[in-house]
């Protein structure tokens, strides 16, 4: 699992990020659209995976940061976006939910697809993510509902308790053969 999803490297993370692309390509599109991005907005995307909600965001954004622990992961988010990384909208870099490498109050919205099943410390991940989120900034996170330990209710606790307010969840179907019911979540930072 770790390396095909978790840190992909080698052949296994290359089928990997393929199974990412097509897997989760749907539902990267759907929660930039739930996020209700404009041009004005900092976007920071956690575990971007080969870049396809990268790039969506990107289309929608004009400042996107996309942080991922995986070199192979990078490499292809780099390909996937190079007009957008070449234009200055889009900055690929080494990071984790936990470890992000963004100043405080930085950034608008955080989004972040099926991987928060493999944080290794959701409290952790979830109080960086709080302080690099301005003021109102948005949290949204989508997770196969299987991969949930506890479901909505455990994952609105744990934003709670990070310190987002407003959390509220809902069920996503995504369409394709590869796609299972999603989780979704939205939280803000107070104000």
């Amino acid at each position: 699992m770790e390396a095909a999803f978790g840190r992909p490297h080698g052949p296994l993370g290359r089928l990997g990020g393929r199974l990412m692309a097509q897997g989760n390509a749907a539902t990267e599109r759907h929660l930039v659209d739930a996020a209700g991005l404009t041009p004005a907005d900092v976007v920071l995307v956690v575990g971007h995976g080969p870049g396809v909600g990268l790039e969506h965001a990107g289309a929608r954004a004009t400042r996107v940061i996309g942080v991922d622990p995986s070199e192979l992961m990078r490499r292809a988010a780099r390909r996937r976006c190079a007009g957008l990384v070449a234009r200055g909208v889009m900055r690929v870099e080494d990071g984790t939910a936990a470890a992000t490498g963004q100043p405080d109050a930085s950034v608008d919205v955080v989004l972040s697809v099926n991987n928060i099943q493999l944080w290794p410390d959701l409290a952790a991940g979830l109080a960086e993510l709080r302080r690099v989120l301005r003021p109102g900034g948005r949290l949204l996170v989508s997770v196969h509902e299987r991969w949930q330990p506890g479901g909505a209710d455990a994952l609105i606790a744990a934003v709670a308790k990070a310190g987002f307010a407003d959390a509220r969840s809902w069920r996503w179907e995504p369409p394709g053969r590869l796609a299972t019911t999603a989780l979704q979540l939205r939280a803000t930072r107070p104000a």
